[in-house]
Formats: structure tokens, sequence, C-alpha cells
């Protein structure tokens, strides 16, 4: 497995490189690390060519490439690279096509609230274009060691089975639990008139997350004994943000969520839910493509949806 972490010389940089180690360690993946420069040319007004600069700015890159390879444990392999584009979103999908990666990391900006998730240009422009899973770390985050567990936001959009075959895959092969989430609303009717929880909504929703569990378990002994740490929760609130505060969170977990139903084809559009959940998440969220998990069962053999699972 391949992962391509997009690394700038900040915490922001810090920051995805730990959260890529601690999602290397759990699946022996290779870390390709991507420093994006701007493309230099006689058309590039905000870099105007002069005697030796590009070859200063490739230094300079490299300089920080030895910084982010540095911060890589001995035990999880990782290369550095210095790749230029005319942006550096598009540079780092450029090198997730180059590297056949598996999923791109990248990090928050620095000036979130609370050491939440505050998205800038080109987070936003990898969450609305990507064809690949993008993992989010948080500002500020520190964790180095492999994941606890899988968090999956399940709705009942099209593409939500696809989403938890992925999220299955993703435990099973780390051999973590994985626990399916759903959140309710005042507007879904997660919540009656006085503004308490609603059983009957709560219920159907739980029902419904089960039924959709059972059916992407993998067969036989070892989908049993991984049903066994699978947990289905329903979390109610007035907003989506007080939803996601009432549910309690592991230091070494993540939660995998689809793409908006907005998206072309098999890329990824986060969409006004998504972005809602991100303001009150307090760990890396990992979004993953359209159909993505259904084309890799098919096609692929080394990346999160092969080994267990289900096909």
């Amino acid at each position: 497995m391949r992962y391509v972490v997009g690394y700038s010389a900040n915490a922001r940089g810090h920051d995805a490189v730990n959260l890529a180690v601690s999602l290397a360690r759990g699946r022996g993946a290779t870390l390709e690390l991507v420093v994006a420069i701007p493309e230099v040319s006689p058309f590039s007004a905000a870099h105007a060519p002069k005697a030796g600069f590009e070859t200063l700015l490739h230094e300079q890159a490299r300089t920080w490439l030895d910084e982010a390879l540095a911060l890589v444990p001995a035990d999880v392999p990782a290369e550095g690279h210095v790749r230029s584009g005319e942006s550096d979103a598009q540079t780092l999908m450029d090198a997730c096509e180059e590297f056949q990666a598996d999923m791109l990391i990248i990090g928050a900006t620095s000036n979130g609230l609370f050491k939440r998730f505050t998205i800038g240009s080109v987070a936003g422009a990898l969450l609305h274009a990507a064809t690949v899973p993008v993992a989010l770390a948080p500002h500020g985050y520190h964790r180095r060691e492999a994941l606890t567990r899988i968090s999956c936001g399940l709705g009942t959009r099209p593409g939500a089975g696809e989403l938890l075959d992925y999220a299955v895959s993703m435990a099973s092969n780390r051999d973590v639990p994985l626990r399916v989430v759903s959140l309710l609303t005042l507007d879904d009717g997660g919540l009656g008139p006085d503004g308490g929880e609603s059983p009957d909504v709560a219920e159907a929703a739980r029902s419904h997350a089960g039924n959709r569990v059972s059916a992407a378990l993998p067969g036989g002994e070892a989908g049993s004994r991984f049903a066994a740490k699978t947990d289905v929760v329903v979390a109610q609130g007035r907003s989506i943000e007080e939803a996601v505060d009432r549910l309690d969170w592991e230091d070494g977990e993540v939660l995998v969520i689809g793409s908006s139903r907005l998206a072309k084809g098999r890329s990824i559009f986060l969409g006004a839910t998504a972005n809602r959940i991100l303001r009150a998440l307090p760990v890396p969220m990992i979004v993953v493509p359209g159909d993505y998990a259904l084309k890799h069962q098919t096609h692929s053999t080394s990346n999160e949806t092969s080994g267990e699972a289900p096909s």
C-alpha cells in the first residue's frame, strides 16, 4: 500500500505526517512524502524567473523533505519527493496517480478553534476533486500509534453500502473494532417537539444500520469474530454538531464518511453535512469518493478494500 502525504514546512505538515504514520502502522504502508512547489516558467507572474531561482527553490524543498523524513519513525518506510505544478492541489492529485496511492493525507490549517478543523484552499480543492480517499488531520494531531477503532458515518442515500464495505475492510484488515454511526437531528425527526430524544426514530435508524452492517460483514468464522467487535450507535442532537459532540471519541480513532451525491464520477465532493461534521469532530476524518470501494473491490488486490473485504 502507498499513502501520499502532502507536506508543508509548518504545523499542518507535522499533523499530516503524524496521521500518516498512525495509518501506515496498521497496514504496513509506504509513505510518499510530497512537497509541492510552484511551476517556474516565463509566464509565471508570481515567480518571475531569475538566475538560479529554480535551483534554489528545489534545494529549499529538499531541505523541507529531509525535515519531514526525520519525523517518520524507522519502522515506517518512507520516501520524499519534490513535485511542481500549477497548483498544490493538482500537484498532489497528480502524485497520487503517479504512485498509484491508496490514500492522500493532509493537515488542516493552523487557526482552527479548539485544535479542530479549518479547511484551507488546498484542502478545500482536494476535498472537492480527489479520486482517492482523503485523510484530514485536525490541527495539533500528535498521535503516531496504530489506529484503535474505525467509525463510519452511515446514511440512507445511494452509496452508503459501498462506504460501509470500505469501512468494514479498513477495520478488518487492521484488526480493530468498527463503530457504525447514524446522526439524527431535529430536521430528521431525531428529536421530539420538546427537544427530547425520539426513541422511535432512533430505533428505526439503529435497525437500518444494523441490517446494513449484517449485509456487509464477511461470511464464515472470520465474519462472526468481526461482528463481535462491531457496534451500531445512534447519536441525536438539535444539530449535526451537537450530535457529534454527544459521541465518545477515542484518541486512536478516525471517522470514515462518503462524499456528497453531487460528486462527479468517482471524485470527492464534500457536502454541507460533512462540513458541519468537520467543525465538531475531534478526530481525523477520511472522505471516500463515490463508488471507490466498489471499483477497487473489482480491480485491486492491495488497497483497503482487499483482503477480508466482502465481494
